[in-house]
């Protein structure tokens, strides 16, 4: 085993100076988008137990009338990268073509879409349990061309 020399040493506890700083700070004055030396909220805070749960999912409405359920596998997208770009896309509701383009691409003898949408369901809990109601709201619809 080698042992270090004294600049390795210093090189080494500078590194190690720095990583704590920059996680001091970042807990003190950051938010989750600066990963990873962040504060981690999502890991450290708790929501109410009465308070409904979002859960986002895009559907389609196929040539034919058909109203489906998009999932990743049927495009490629995870559902989180749609929640982290929710505002731009409700901003440019034609982002949403790339998903119908990637629907086609992957999916080439189902029916095309007509249209894509980003529906929100709240589902209602209580004591931390689901209680069965929930509410779907479309916030964004796209019609493809």
């Amino acid at each position: 085993m080698a042992t270090l020399t004294p600049t390795g040493k210093r090189i080494r506890i500078g590194a190690t100076l720095l990583g704590l700083l920059l996680l001091i700070v970042t807990t003190l004055f950051g938010t989750d988008d600066d990963f990873p030396a962040a504060p981690f909220r999502m890991y450290s805070t708790t929501d109410e137990l009465d308070a409904p749960v979002r859960s986002l999912r895009l559907e389609g409405v196929t040539v034919e009338g058909e109203r489906i359920v998009l999932k990743d596998s049927d495009t490629g997208l995870r559902r989180a990268e749609i929640e982290g770009q929710q505002a731009r896309i409700k901003a440019d509701p034609a982002l949403l073509d790339a998903v119908a383009e990637a629907y086609h691409e992957r999916n080439p003898s189902k029916p095309r879409l007509r249209e894509v949408d980003v529906v929100v369901r709240l589902i209602e809990l209580r004591d931390g349990r689901p209680t069965g109601e929930q509410q779907d709201t479309t916030t964004v619809r796209r019609e493809i061309s």
